[in-house]
């Protein structure tokens, strides 16, 4: 990346961009689509009217009976979204915004690389279903 592409990434995560709207996580498992990629089920629905696109990071309280480490999962996830989020944000295009639910389904605490990893190769195929 060149100096001036890099400095106007924002590598930030703030609330407008976490999915929180009871009404809208309704809708995003009524009515999205989905895909499985070890250790994550993907759910997303294009939401046109929406000014950012929104994420929702879940980690099952079955599997993982501590809040600590569940939190744990989550912080890795948000932060491995937080850097690479630039892969489906650089459109600027309003109809291009869209709704994404991550769900950890790993049966263990798997390390921040492989998170990373998974994550990037997640959102690469998020960018190819979305061009479909």
């Amino acid at each position: 990346m060149s100096e001036s592409t890099t400095s106007n990434l924002k590598f930030t995560f703030p609330k407008s961009e976490r999915l929180h709207s009871k009404k809208l996580i309704q809708e995003l498992f009524t009515e999205g689509s989905s895909f499985y990629l070890y250790p994550f089920k993907l759910i997303y629905l294009k939401q046109p009217d929406a000014e950012s696109d929104q994420v929702l990071i879940s980690v099952s309280k079955k599997k993982f009976k501590h809040a600590v480490t569940r939190n744990l999962i989550k912080r890795r996830i948000k932060e491995a979204y937080r850097l690479n989020k630039h892969l489906i944000s650089h459109k600027d295009d309003a109809s291009d915004k869209v709704l994404i639910g991550y769900i950890y389904t790993g049966k263990e605490v798997l390390p921040y690389q492989l998170i990373e990893a998974k994550l990037k190769k997640s959102l690469y195929r998020l960018i190819k279903e979305l061009a479909d």
